[in-house]
């Protein structure tokens, strides 16, 4: 129960990683705060997983909404001691033909939601006391390009060097901060980006011969990841860009 009576938001909850990361952080003796878009899929979440989860719907490119939330998820557990940013948006579209509304909604939601959901948390935690954590959930498309998603790309790389810098500026107390880098990973996110080809399984194939581990990633994959950086276990790791990527970073 690595993760005993804490307190920890987790956004994108309604699925995919998000979805993994409350099951897990949930089995290890948490209590959940689950933050999504969607409050019919937020709500299938929710009872699916079961006891300590509390959820509200936002929107975490909407300031407002993320503080809502947050009052909302505060007055449930009574305090919060760590978030994950699990929400996320991908776009595929050459640079040329981007309309500067595709860029600003990418950002809105891959970097913006972040800062919303962490300045709204920041006064509990602190109230909370020394051994906060933030994990962020950017992409291993952070560190190393793709084509033809220049926004996605750009948001994800801005929110690994948000974090480094965060994990300074909250140092003082007691908060660390980390970001965890997934390459593919089996979600409805992902499979959106290769189902419409015209050859799905060779784009998938063309896809996951980049990778040195020749499979699609699994959530649990990032659970797991997220769970080490949110207990105890990692005390001594800050500013970490944690790279779980089947090796694409490096291939």
């Amino acid at each position: 129960m690595k993760l005993q009576g804490r307190r920890i938001i987790v956004t994108g909850a309604a699925s995919g990683i998000g979805k993994a990361i409350a099951a897990r952080f949930l089995s290890e003796g948490a209590r959940v705060g689950l933050i999504d878009r969607s409050a019919s899929a937020l709500q299938q979440a929710a009872e699916a997983l079961g006891k300590g989860v509390t959820s509200a719907v936002a929107d975490v490119s909407d300031e407002a909404a993320v503080k809502g939330a947050v009052a909302n998820i505060v007055a449930t557990l009574g305090g919060i001691d760590g978030v994950v940013n699990s929400a996320g948006i991908d776009l595929l579209r050459p640079f040329a033909d981007m309309p500067s509304s595709e860029w600003h909604a990418v950002l809105a939601v891959n970097l913006n939601g972040p800062f919303h959901l962490c300045q709204a948390a920041l006064p509990h935690m602190r109230r909370a006391g020394p051994g906060g954590t933030i994990v962020n959930i950017a992409s291993a498309a952070g560190l190393r390009p793709l084509d033809h998603r220049t926004a996605y790309c750009a948001s994800k790389a801005g929110l690994v060097m948000f974090t480094k810098a965060l994990a300074m500026d909250l140092s003082r107390d007691g908060i660390r901060a980390n970001v965890i880098c997934p390459g593919i990973i089996e979600t409805p996110l992902f499979r959106a980006s290769y189902e419409n080809a015209p050859d799905p399984q060779a784009e998938l194939a063309r896809i996951t011969d980049r990778y040195v581990i020749k499979r699609v990633g699994q959530p649990d994959d990032i659970a797991s990841a997220a769970l080490y950086l949110s207990s105890a276990e990692s005390s001594y790791v800050t500013g970490t860009a944690l790279a779980v990527d089947g090796g694409r970073s490096f291939h």
